[in-house]
């Protein structure tokens, strides 16, 4: 890769953790109950075909509950880049907000930009890796997730879970698409590109036409 190659914005993809990468299981930093969800390698191989990065951003409240200390969360990255690697995944980021407005841990009770749907993290990590954030996608289970991403500029696709509940809808709120899994996520960004791929290339021979 040359230094122009290197030093151009990268396309990402950034993952809600809890539901949509790993099964969900409340406050939880005990690597043995950390689990791919179903589709999440399949989905995750193809993305990284397409040339994006994968990027977690994740509520981690439990710190400022005072359910575990904020260092168990670097145990939970390393189980995390552990289970991908062994499909041959690479995490390029694993950025988490340990703060909650409401919690007891003194330093952590306070209200911030990086919580969800605030879009603190996803500006972070598009600061520290060069993100073009317009050319890149959240894939959350939640509608705080869609918000966070369309924050930031990002597309975004829900995975209907079942954890959205509340299903308060806006403008910010309301994914660009809305799927089963990781596997058909990847899918739905597999066809977008390609869609774009096509307009890009119709719009150059036109541009030749008209010299």
């Amino acid at each position: 890769m040359t230094s122009d190659q290197s030093s151009m914005p990268k396309k990402t993809v950034f993952l809600d953790k809890d539901g949509t990468l790993i099964e969900d299981v409340p406050y939880n930093v005990d690597p043995k109950h950390i689990k791919l969800t179903t589709g999440a390698i399949e989905g995750l191989l193809l993305l990284e075909r397409l040339g994006y990065e994968l990027i977690v951003i994740s509520n981690q409240s439990g710190v400022a509950r005072g359910y575990f200390q904020e260092s168990a969360l670097v145990g939970v990255e390393e189980h995390l880049r552990n289970l991908l690697g062994e499909a041959g995944i690479n995490l390029s980021g694993f950025y988490y907000c340990p703060h909650h407005p409401d919690g007891v841990v003194s330093e952590y009770a306070i209200a911030c930009d990086c919580r969800k749907p605030a879009p603190g993290l996803l500006l972070r990590a598009a600061s520290d890796r060069n993100i073009d954030l317009h050319s890149s996608w959240f894939i959350g289970d939640i509608l705080n997730d869609v918000e966070a991403g369309h924050h930031a500029g990002c597309k975004t696709i829900l995975i209907n879970n079942g954890n959205e509940t509340e299903w308060e809808l806006s403008p910010l709120r309301t994914p660009d698409f809305i799927v089963s899994d990781l596997a058909t996520a990847a899918q739905v960004i597999f066809s977008v590109d390609s869609h774009s791929e096509c307009r890009e290339q119709s719009a150059l021979v036109e541009v030749i036409r008209e010299a």
